[in-house]
C-alpha cells in the first residue's frame, strides 16, 4: 500500500456533504499514515447527508479564507449535491482550489464536487468523470467527460458516485503518496 505518512490532506467539504465521500477517503488517507484535515467556510460542524436524510457532523480544523494550500499535500472534494453548489459560490473555497491545482499538487474530486473545479477554471483540456447530470458543465468548461469509474488525469483524479469509492480511494491514496 502506498505511505502517506507526513502528508497532511485537506478535505473541503461545507453544509450537505455526502458523509460517505468524505468518511472513506478520509478512512483510506488515515489508513496510508495521512493526517485529513477539514476545510470549510464556516467554523465549528459540517453537517454531511447520506443522500437527503441528514448524518453525522464533523468538526471544522480550519476555515478555507484563512488555510494556505502550500500546507498541505493533497486535496479532497467530496460531493453530495449541496455541498459543492455552496464551495463553488464562496470566493475563498474556489481561490484555494485553483491555486491547488494550478501549483500542481493532487486533487481529488467525487460526484458533483467537479462543480468546484469548473468554478475555479481548472478542468479545460483535462480528461474527468463525474456524477452524469455535470457532464455538459464540465464539457462546456472544456473538460473532456467520461463515463468512467475513476479517471486520473495527471495530478487530478475523478470518480462518479459512491458506488466508485474502492477505486476512488486507491487511486487518490496512490496519486498522493507520488
Amino acid at each position: 500500500m502506498p505511505d502517506l505518512t507526513g502528508k497532511t490532506i485537506a478535505f473541503l467539504a461545507t453544509e450537505g456533504v455526502e458523509q460517505i465521500e468524505l468518511t472513506e477517503p478520509w478512512a483510506a488517507v488515515e489508513q496510508a499514515g495521512g493526517t485529513p484535515k477539514l476545510l470549510s467556510v464556516e467554523s465549528g460542524e459540517v453537517q454531511a447527508f447520506h443522500h437527503l436524510d441528514k448524518g453525522d457532523t464533523f468538526a471544522v480544523d480550519a476555515l478555507v479564507a484563512d488555510a494556505d494550500a502550500t500546507s498541505y499535500d493533497g486535496l479532497v472534494l467530496p460531493g453530495g449535491v449541496a455541498n459543492p453548489d455552496a464551495l463553488r459560490t464562496d470566493e475563498d473555497a474556489v481561490a484555494f482550489v485553483r491555486e491547488f491545482v494550478e501549483s500542481g499538487r493532487p486533487v481529488a474530486a467525487i460526484c458533483h464536487a467537479p462543480w468546484t473545479l469548473v468554478e475555479a477554471e481548472v478542468v479545460s483540456g483535462r480528461r474527468v468523470t463525474s456524477w452524469p447530470s455535470l457532464q455538459t458543465d464540465l464539457r462546456n468548461a472544456g473538460a473532456d467527460w467520461v463515463d468512467e469509474e475513476v479517471v486520473v488525469d495527471g495530478r487530478l483524479v475523478t470518480s462518479r458516485k459512491p458506488d466508485d469509492l474502492p477505486a476512488f480511494n486507491d487511486a487518490l491514496v496512490e496519486l498522493f503518496a507520488g
